[in-house]
């Protein structure tokens, strides 16, 4: 599998009042986009460590960094490796210098704790084909960005039965962001 070299360009609040945010990833060699929907505390734990801040306490994402670092292990590489019904799912390479293990993440976990470990952050050839954005970064292209990771969320308003059943896929997955939106949609549309 054909890998991409990502880097982090944008953390921007999203346009809608989900409290969801849109984590956008540009190829390092390269001009497409990857837009990315997070959760709020996903967004502030990335921005946290892209900043040097340090928290009173350990973040969840520090906690996972002090534990594998205390047992002698290190993530070595993010993968967002696919895209299902416009879910991104990701994979930490994982090792302690003798055995390397795949972890299945999510893709906001898994950059939050690629930027603590100071590790590759990478996409597949096939999820960049299919999500990428070619856009050339100007501000009103931004907020396209942002757009075109929402509209996964924003565009899936047909009926009570499909949004009941995006819910219960948003909540196998753990995209428990989407869950909310979605949560929140179906209780609009009863009252």
């Amino acid at each position: 599998m054909k890998k991409i070299d990502l880097e982090i360009l944008d953390i921007a609040l999203s346009g809608s009042s989900s409290g969801a945010y849109a984590l956008v990833l540009g190829e390092v060699k390269g001009k497409r986009k990857l837009p990315i929907v997070i959760g709020g505390a996903e967004a502030q734990s990335i921005a946290i460590e892209l900043e040097n801040m340090r928290p009173s306490r350990p973040l969840t994402h520090d906690l996972m960094k002090n534990t594998m670092t205390a047992f002698g292990m290190e993530v070595t590489e993010v993968l967002i490796h696919k895209m299902v019904e416009g879910i991104f799912y990701a994979q930490l390479t994982v090792t302690d210098g003798i055995r390397e293990e795949q972890i299945d993440s999510r893709s906001s976990d898994a950059v939050a704790v690629a930027v603590r470990f100071g590790c590759p952050i990478r996409c597949s050839q096939q999820v960049m084909d299919e999500a990428g954005v070619d856009l050339d970064g100007s501000e009103s292209q931004v907020q396209g960005e942002e757009d075109a990771a929402l509209e996964v969320t924003e565009s899936r308003e047909e009926s009570l039965e499909d949004l009941q059943r995006q819910l219960d896929e948003a909540i196998a997955t753990e995209n428990y962001e989407l869950a909310s939106e979605l949560k929140k949609r179906i209780d609009a549309r009863k009252g």
